[in-house]
């Protein structure tokens, strides 16, 4: 079977506060020839590890890393990996997903009132311009 993962799957299985859930997740996790895992439930699982865990940058990028390893996801890996990229520089992850698949849509340059995105991504030579009221 393939199944599309819920982001609530996703941290029972990663975070394992609730050891029913967790059993059920992992569960559903292995059992399936395919799991399709958005761009938007890892930058969900991304914002309710670092809101609602208080988990660091560095458990959020290792998280997610042991969820691109399993051998059956399937995932947008180029938008996880600008996620991944701006998130161990210092910002948000979702940011990273944000600009990749602006990219992708045709878009040319990020535009944000988030001082912290734009310069990430403009240290990484992508096209990004803050706005701001003069």
């Amino acid at each position: 079977m393939n199944i599309t993962a819920d982001t609530n799957v996703l941290l029972r299985a990663v975070v394992g506060d609730d050891e029913e859930q967790q059993r059920l997740a992992l569960e559903a996790l292995e059992t399936a020839d395919r799991v399709a895992v958005t761009s938007q439930s890892l930058c969900e699982f991304a914002w309710i590890l670092a809101r609602g865990y208080r988990a660091s940058r560095a458990d959020i990028a290792a998280a997610i890393r042991r969820l691109l390893d399993i051998h059956n996801i399937s995932v947008d890996r180029p938008a996880a990996e600008a996620g991944l990229a701006v998130l161990e520089a210092g910002g948000d992850f979702a940011d990273g997903v944000i600009a990749h698949d602006g990219r992708w849509l045709g878009g040319e340059t990020f535009v944000s009132f988030d001082v912290q995105a734009v310069r990430l991504l403009d240290r990484d030579g992508l096209k990004a311009r803050l706005l701001s009221v003069a």
